[in-house]
């Protein structure tokens, strides 16, 4: 099958912040690949609620199947035009607490925000390239470069993300933009019903100049304008009402 719309694949998209960004491109005439490492029920009911979308089971984390990902979209839609690293993972380890941030812990998340996220990008870039108007978009978090974040693995992955989004611009240019979105506190299916994250909630809308904490929406609208800003490149959005600003 080969298509004249542009086709995105956005990683870690069955629910939360990437079902919300894969949403937001189907309604730009986009054509999606839906992806999700194990929630697959959701990742194809997501597919079928869209225009043109396909769904692909994928462990990013795992280098064959991020390969067979981006292999399987371009052999579906005959080309791909943006991607969208969304794939991640946290644990909430307190930072003080260096004995509970073990190596495992420290493996299991780099292997999904960084590895995930260089893995696929590395297997989509030939198809990305050819496109002509190739471009990628990461999600980082604004603990990556903040002191903050779930745990001082978290924050260094995202650390890591966003300097990789700036080493690529300037590696991928011409052909293939890069940048990244940093959100702050957003408020998604997982967090429903959580004391924890509504006291957190509270605390950052105090003090962020928009008095709220972020929707999956406001991050999809990020992602959208930086897919559509052709002359920006290597720069990391931040989309935390301001948050960063007096925290």
């Amino acid at each position: 099958m080969s298509t004249q719309r542009r086709v995105a694949l956005v990683t870690g998209s069955s629910t939360g912040i990437g079902e919300t960004v894969a949403r937001r491109l189907a309604a730009e005439n986009i054509s999606v690949v839906v992806n999700s490492a194990r929630s697959v029920e959701a990742g194809e009911k997501v597919a079928a609620s869209l225009p043109d979308a396909l769904y692909v089971q994928a462990d990013v984390s795992d280098e064959d199947q991020a390969r067979r990902l981006v292999a399987r979209a371009v052999e579906h839609y005959g080309r791909l035009d943006i991607l969208v690293n969304n794939a991640g993972v946290t644990r909430a380890v307190p930072h003080a607490d260096l004995e509970a941030a073990s190596p495992a812990v420290w493996r299991e998340i780099f292997d999904l925000n960084v590895f995930g996220t260089w893995q696929t990008t590395v297997a989509a870039m030939p198809a990305l390239r050819e496109s002509g108007e190739g471009v990628v978009v990461n999600v980082s978090s604004v603990a990556g470069s903040r002191p903050t974040g779930s745990s001082i693995p978290y924050a260094v992955s995202k650390a890591a993300v966003e300097h990789m989004t700036r080493l690529l611009a300037v590696a991928m240019g011409p052909q293939v933009r890069v940048n990244a979105v940093a959100p702050g506190l957003v408020e998604t299916g997982w967090t429903e019903g959580s004391d924890f994250f509504a006291a957190i909630a509270e605390q950052v809308a105090a003090v962020a100049p928009l008095r709220r904490v972020g929707r999956p929406e406001d991050v999809s609208e990020a992602v959208l304008s930086l897919i559509r800003a052709t002359y920006t490149t290597g720069q990391v959005l931040m989309v935390d009402g301001g948050g960063t600003l007096v925290r």
